[in-house]
């Protein structure tokens, strides 16, 4: 069961600058992780890392497509969903440093980004953790009848296990306000989706819960954007959950140093040539919204924004140990 289109994309409504606000959610994030990693890589950082480069198309596209009361669950490679909902780099990057103005108070670190006020309720270290709770979101926005929707981010690894089928069939049955959003960037931490799931199109898996499934091309912002909107608009009008499936690509390792030897230097060389970022940079080039040099101007404006944001993290304060047992359940 697919979705059929019977009107022209929604992306053809964006403005000039709903695009350009596209493209800099997108260099924001690329740059961000870019950062991430060097700071961890010089010591900065404490714990782990876990990256998106390559993948920054999924997160804008979605996020475009949402309004700033529905509710976001994302996995611990979350940091492209959270800037992309309007995080920002100086509260986030605090909190990866562990520092006390982190969005979680320096408690929470990279895997577990969360601002209830912005919608996010959790980054889960935990596969899959975060598709019940979206469930248990979509139930609430239902049960309140404002038109809010819960969509929740996962890898393809997450499409393996109990909690994966269990929300689906739930959200299926009480016809629930829930996108599934599945970013399949091919890996399983160090293992090829080939090795462990017998279906190719992991869309087809919402064929068995009655559920329409899409498959979009998750390099292609608009592409994304467009998959997005219909299955919020079946959502506000109480059609049920649908499920979307990006397929991407991480450039980076896993985690942490990851070099990622698993893959070969010729299928990440055929990924990188279909990079998110260039490819909508040209798609504007061609719209003539925005030229190359003021494309490298606005890179540079956001290098120095989140290089100011990585310093002033190193400079900030560590959490004080006498409120380390605030804002955490005893």
């Amino acid at each position: 069961m697919s979705i059929q289109r019977e009107f022209p994309p929604r992306s053809e409504q964006l403005s000039h600058e709903d695009l350009l606000e596209l493209y800099r959610t997108m260099v924001t994030i690329r740059i961000f992780e870019d950062q991430v990693q060097q700071c961890f890589l010089d010591g900065m950082v404490r714990g782990t890392t876990h990256l998106c480069q390559g993948q920054e198309a999924v997160s804008a596209g979605a996020m475009k497509a949402l309004r700033p009361d529905d509710y976001v669950t994302c996995t611990y490679r979350g940091h492209g969903q959270c800037l992309a909902r309007g995080m920002q780099v100086t509260e986030a990057m605090q909190e990866i440093f562990g520092r006390a103005g982190g969005v979680c108070k320096g408690k929470g670190g990279s895997m577990h980004l969360t601002d209830i006020s912005r919608g996010l309720l959790g980054s889960f270290a935990i596969v899959g953790a975060g598709l019940p709770v979206a469930v248990g979101a979509g139930l609430s926005a239902q049960l309140r009848g404002e038109g809010q929707i819960s969509a929740t981010f996962f890898g393809d690894g997450s499409t393996n296990i109990g909690a994966f089928h269990e929300s689906l069939n739930l959200a299926a049955v009480w016809s629930l306000p829930v996108i599934f959003v599945c970013e399949n960037n091919l890996y399983g931490e160090y293992t090829p989706i080939r090795e462990t799931t017998p279906v190719e199109d992991l869309a087809s898996r919402a064929a068995g819960y009655d559920m329409p499934g899409s498959i979009v091309d998750g390099n292609d912002v608009l592409a994304v954007y467009d998959a997005m909107a219909d299955a919020v608009e079946r959502g506000r009008r109480g059609d049920g959950p649908t499920f979307v499936e990006c397929k991407t690509y991480r450039q980076c390792g896993h985690s942490r140093t990851d070099p990622a030897k698993y893959r070969t230097r010729e299928e990440l060389d055929a990924w990188v040539a279909r990079d998110p970022l260039p490819g909508f940079l040209k798609v504007l080039g061609d719209r003539e919204i925005l030229s190359p040099a003021a494309s490298e101007e606005l890179v540079r404006e956001i290098e120095e924004q989140i290089q100011a944001a990585a310093h002033a993290a190193e400079q900030a304060p560590w959490p004080e140990e006498s409120r380390m047992g605030e804002d955490v359940l005893v």
